[in-house]
């Protein structure tokens, strides 16, 4: 199966720099055109570096992706697959089902599926909803939350982006089990 990437022109925002290991923000902030696709293009920017350091310039891996169920949670799902559908250095996703997953089971499934990183949509102990927080974290390898080294390299990253990769015809299906 064969997709077309299409890169698209943005600009950056200034706010994108992550606290501990992630990004919390208004949700409305997150819906803004362009928000999630220049953050998840930055970490898979400062994740394909690292993937260089420790996999050599070939090197491919997978990601987990899973989130607390709160608004806005499933379309961002649906942004972060069609990114990473964009990203050579990405050869897998594997997504919770409906993108729901607690964050101590991301770090659990990141271990035993052995992926390279994970993406958590969660904004901790912040009230959910339209009107409240949302939140995208990372975590490395070993299940443990983002270093604060590589957290502010996504955020020099995205002071600099001009443009993002995305494959838009990508369909998600996280309902279904596979």
């Amino acid at each position: 199966m064969s997709f077309t990437i299409t890169t698209r022109k943005t600009s950056p925002f200034k706010d994108q720099k992550a606290g501990t290991s992630g990004l919390r923000k208004n949700t409305k902030v997150f819906q803004q055109e362009n928000y999630v696709e220049n953050f998840i293009q930055s970490f898979f920017n400062a994740l394909n570096g690292d993937i260089d350091k420790e996999l050599g310039e070939s090197g491919r891996v997978s990601l987990m992706v899973g989130g607390d169920g709160r608004y806005f949670g499933l379309e961002c799902v649906a942004r972060i697959l069609k990114l990473a559908a964009a990203n050579p250095r990405i050869s897998k996703v594997i997504v919770a089902q409906n993108g729901l997953m607690s964050t101590p089971a991301v770090s659990c499934c990141i271990r035993k599926y052995q992926t390279f990183a994970g993406v958590i949509l969660t904004a901790s102990h912040n009230p959910g909803g339209p009107n409240a927080d949302f939140g995208i974290k990372f975590n490395c390898s070993n299940g443990g939350p983002a270093l604060q080294h590589f957290t502010d390299n996504i955020f020099a990253i995205s002071t600099q982006i001009a443009e993002y990769n995305i494959v838009l015809e990508q369909k998600t299906k996280t309902r279904i089990l596979n």
